[in-house]
């Protein structure tokens, strides 16, 4: 008896070791799946870590095990893939350090969760027929990235894993159809049907044949022109001040600022001049007449116009907006940001978090919304579709401008990043956006990275990154719509719950065929 306990402890021991061992290898695969994001573009590496994490999921023996795998793949993938919120919040927003390692593990805890949701979810249902397996996992995986996007106050869509195949990947065709989430459907469809071929038993070919179907025509579907040209090319200039962010809200720096960017918009001749998101340091009622009346008769004299971010007050409420201003031969329009950034902009919750705000050293954390449904500017011949910084990580939103827009401008100011690959990831999202749309991005930003996007998502112009400078460059317009712009999220989601009807249906019918 005492050496069969002796036997069961070894067995237990080396069981434990296995687990951990499995632990350590999910958790280097979530890291290692960052790769597949900008500034790296290796868009096949999140096929495969996904199929291995896959694969380690069928071989787990509880949901329990299922989700502490799942757990840690996302803390590997975004303890590496959001590293650069730490940044934020110690170098700018000056929290001790342990507190800002803290809360970035507390973000990052809580994105995992959503992939350990589903771990628990794919062990807990059981499907016979493989098919119906694949078609399960990747319908629940791709209905978890879009509840992570949406979820009230804490939405952070980044690092979906749809926006790892932009722009290269053959299915990223499938952008103007169904946007970034179809996308991540094919991409999870094709990880479930290799990690089957990693089972002996499975190995087939009936497991993988329409893999090439849908590659094929997500390949085919980048040859679409979805839309048409309008009008003749317009020049552009965006303007890249490379404000320091220490330095920004110094009032002894004020003076510098904007005389670096009255001086990049007085040496721009291109119709259309952008600056980056508050490139002003100071409220629209605070910067004087001649300053702007001398940037607007500029504009003027290019028969064009220039937009330049600000923040806006209101008098008698006393709110203030995030806003861009357009000035020149065309009538003064603003655009105010939408979708704010939960803790840099506003504080959800704020008996709960409140504590956050008086920590931060950040300025203007308690912006107001402005309204979702905005018209596009109508500006240097152009109808522009603006949105400010995070906005564009939420491409059903940006839809509400289209198809009236016939460019999309994106403003940010990506220095609370610093030296990270956070400003590329940033650049990403927005290739993205002209992928789903079939319209050119302008990018303007502060320190980077500012680019010029064409309607295949593809940087055709980009500033070097951490430099004053101005990027000059020809875009087009373009008129008519994706099927994304009229159907938004709705067909990849409809396809979502009914698969996840069919596989609970199929299910019950073999209960009750067994029995």
């Amino acid at each position: 008896m005492q050496g069969l306990s002796s036997e069961e402890s070894i067995i237990k021991i080396q069981s434990s070791k296995q687990r951990m061992f499995h632990l350590i290898i999910v958790l280097l695969l979530g890291a290692i799946t960052v790769l597949g994001f900008a500034p790296f573009y290796l868009f096949p590496i999140p096929v495969i870590t996904v199929a291995c994490l896959l694969y380690f999921w069928r071989k787990s023996t509880s949901p329990i095990q299922a989700a502490t795998l799942g757990f840690f793949f996302g803390m590997g993938m975004f303890g590496v893939g959001v590293t650069w919120i730490y940044i934020s919040l110690h170098e700018f927003g000056a929290l001790p350090m342990p507190t800002a390692i803290f809360l970035l593990i507390i973000l990052c805890a809580y994105l995992s969760l959503y992939i350990t949701i589903i771990g628990w979810l794919i062990k807990k249902f059981h499907f016979g027929e493989p098919l119906v397996w694949v078609i399960f996992v990747a319908s629940i995986w791709t209905l978890s990235e879009w509840l992570r996007g949406v979820m009230p106050f804490f939405g952070f869509p980044w690092l979906t894993m749809g926006y790892s195949q932009a722009p290269f990947s053959p299915i990223v065709g499938y952008a103007a159809v169904t946007g970034v989430y179809g996308i991540s459907l094919v991409l999870i469809l094709s990880s479930a049907c290799i990690s089957l071929f990693f089972e002996r038993e499975l190995r087939s070919w009936r497991n993988i044949i329409f893999l090439p179907i849908i590659w094929f025509v997500g390949f085919s579907l980048q040859f679409i022109n979805w839309g048409e040209p309008q009008g003749d090319p317009v020049t552009v200039s965006l303007l890249q001040g490379n404000i320091s962010q220490e330095m920004k809200w110094n009032p002894e720096h004020v003076t510098h600022t904007m005389g670096t960017y009255a001086k990049l918009a007085l040496n721009s001749n291109s119709r259309l001049i952008v600056a980056p998101e508050i490139s002003l340091p100071l409220t629209r009622d605070k910067v004087s007449d001649k300053y702007l009346a001398q940037i607007s008769t500029h504009a003027k004299e290019n028969n064009g116009d220039i937009l330049i971010g600000m923040v806006e007050t209101e008098n008698n409420s006393g709110s203030y907006y995030n806003s861009m201003f357009s000035f020149g031969i065309s009538p003064e329009q603003i655009y105010r940001k939408f979708h704010l950034l939960p803790f840099g902009e506003f504080i959800p919750f704020k008996p709960v978090f409140g504590w956050i705000i008086n920590s931060l050293k950040i300025p203007l954390t308690d912006f107001s919304r402005g309204e979702l449904k905005q018209k596009p500017m109508n500006i240097a011949g152009q109808s522009v579709a603006v949105n400010i910084c995070y906005e564009d990580a939420f491409g059903e939103e940006l839809i509400y401008k289209l198809p009236q827009a016939s460019l999309l401008v994106n403003v940010s100011n990506d220095a609370w990043f610093g030296r990270s690959i956070g400003p590329y990831q940033h650049l990403q999202v927005s290739q993205m956006r002209a992928l789903e749309t079939g319209r050119y991005m302008l990018r303007a930003t502060n320190t980077g990275v500012s680019a010029i996007i064409n309607e295949r998502g593809v940087v055709i112009q980009q500033a070097d990154i951490f430099k004053e400078t101005i990027l000059h460059g020809l875009v087009q317009g373009y008129t008519g719509s994706t099927p994304f712009v009229f159907f938004g999220n709705s067909l990849v989601l409809g396809f979502v719950w009914f698969s996840l009807f069919i596989c609970f249906i199929q299910t019950l019918f073999g209960i009750r065929k067994n029995l």
